[in-house]
This record gives structure tokens, C-alpha cells and sequence, in this order.
């Protein structure tokens, strides 16, 4: 584990105080886990927002939308946007519903995605990196192009190695063993 720059100390301070519990969980996969991070208890305060994007806006450049599968990437995705915003950033905003409406933008995609974007998939948590991916696959179908997928926390280790064969570069802000914890591995 590498020495952490004092914004992901304080975000992994935040995450610890707020986001992370330890016991005996049951996770979405139907694996079992001695700890689980509630990812929303640190993106969707203002504290923990303005660190993500602070992080995120200070490593990420070139840019034109941030967005991902709804629920895990809105409050990412709508704070850095934000907040980039603040800055005079000109960064959009969407979500990829996890299934096709036949009204509104087009499809799966909720927002302003826009045909030929250069996009960076957000997500608060990621295990196995399945909804990033189902993310990009419906970023592409739309028109945009996935250049980047970015969680908060890498809980498993196996996300980098996905998006490389997707053609897409992977970033996480915080891993597990950041945290003090393995990775909960595939």
C-alpha cells in the first residue's frame, strides 16, 4: 500500500467514520463478507462530494461527461459536475438506467450525454466491476465513447483488469487495503 495524498487520507477518514461496517454481511453477488461499505454515507454529504471531486477534478482531464449505472454513479457523477461547474468546468451529467424507457433522452440513458462524448463511468463502490462495465456497453450504443472508469472505492481488485480488456483505462480514488481490509477478489 502506498502512502496516500492528505485528500484520500481525509476521504478515507470520512468512509471509515461513515461509510464502512464490519460484521457478517451477505453481498449483492451472494457472497459473504466480513465487512461492507455503504458507499452513499460519503457521496451524498457536501464533505464527502467536495473530496471525490476535488480528487477527481485535480487527476481527470479531457472530460466531456461523467455518468454511470443509476444508483451507484448519480451522486458521483451530479457532484463532480457540480462542483466542476463552480470552477467553469463545462462538465455534463447522466445515468444509465438499468433498463430502456421509451421516453426522454434515448434508451437507457438519463441526462445530458451527448453522441461522440469522451466519457468517465463513475461508480461509489466497486466489487467486481460488472456495473461499470454494463455502464460502457450503453455509453457505447448510444454514440459516446467510455474512456475512463473511475469508482471511489475498489473493494475487489478485479475492475482494472475488465476494463483493460474493454479498452477502457480504470481509477479508483481508494482500494480495499487503503481501507485496512483484502480484496474481496472475483
Amino acid at each position: 500500500m502506498s502512502e496516500l495524498d492528505p485528500l484520500r487520507v481525509k476521504l478515507k477518514e470520512h468512509l471509515l467514520a461513515h461509510a464502512v461496517k464490519t460484521g457478517d454481511f451477505v453481498l449483492k453477488s451472494g457472497r459473504k463478507s466480513s465487512w461492507f461499505i455503504d458507499g452513499k454515507q460519503t457521496v451524498c454529504t457536501p464533505q464527502g462530494i467536495q473530496l471525490i471531486a476535488e480528487i477527481i477534478l485535480g487527476e481527470v482531464n479531457g472530460i466531456d461527461a461523467f455518468g454511470g449505472l443509476t444508483m451507484g454513479a448519480d451522486p458521483v457523477a451530479y457532484g463532480v459536475a457540480a462542483i466542476a461547474a463552480d470552477r467553469g468546468q463545462e462538465i455534463r451529467s447522466f445515468s444509465v438506467r438499468k433498463e430502456s424507457k421509451d421516453h426522454g433522452v434515448e434508451g437507457r440513458i438519463a441526462g445530458a450525454l451527448r453522441k461522440g462524448d469522451r466519457v468517465a463511468i463513475t461508480e461509489d463502490v466497486v466489487t467486481r466491476g460488472v456495473s461499470p462495465l454494463e455502464a460502457a456497453e450503453a455509453v457505447r450504443a448510444f454514440g459516446a465513447e467510455p474512456v475512463m472508469i473511475i469508482s471511489v472505492v475498489d473493494r475487489g481488485g478485479t475492475c482494472e483488469q475488465l476494463a483493460k480488456e474493454a479498452g477502457i483505462s480504470f481509477h479508483t480514488l481508494l482500494t480495499a487495503p487503503d481501507l485496512g481490509f483484502e480484496y474481496e477478489g472475483p
